[in-house]
């Protein structure tokens, strides 16, 4: 094998590690907001790392009933239930339409700013009455 292919090999699998690197260290600090979140809507934060059941605990703390997570699964349908509950995520934390916005187009962004920031959990925006 000659040097110059040996160093591109090499560059490319050290490329990959660091994104792969990278990519774990954002996947855990996602992991930790969620689960910030979690607590501060009073409930268990490890639920956060336990795939399907921590879905159900976002449409607990929101006020949603818990078979809209088989409104996941219907194509198209899913990308408005998902609007609907990260829009009800945000109110439940007593912020604004325009925060509800970051939260639904920029998840990676807001969720942890809900998770880390000083909001706290107010009530489940979706189970009880409220102005229009």
């Amino acid at each position: 094998m000659n040097a110059e292919v040996f160093a591109l090999s090499t560059g490319a699998g050290v490329g990959i590690g660091v994104g792969s690197f990278a990519a774990l260290v954002i996947i855990v600090f996602e992991i930790a907001a969620v689960w910030r979140i979690f607590v501060k809507a009073g409930d268990r934060g490890w639920k956060a790392i336990i795939p399907i059941w921590n879905t159900l605990i976002v449409l607990k703390i929101v006020g949603r009933p818990w078979w809209w997570i088989f409104l996941y699964l219907i194509p198209i349908v899913w990308w408005i239930v998902y609007i609907i509950v990260y829009y009800d995520l945000a109110k439940s934390f007593g912020k604004g339409v325009g925060f509800a916005v970051g939260v639904i187009l920029l998840p990676f962004i807001f969720v942890p700013i809900l998770g880390f920031g000083s909001s706290q959990y107010v009530e489940p925006y979706a189970a009880g009455p409220r102005a229009l």
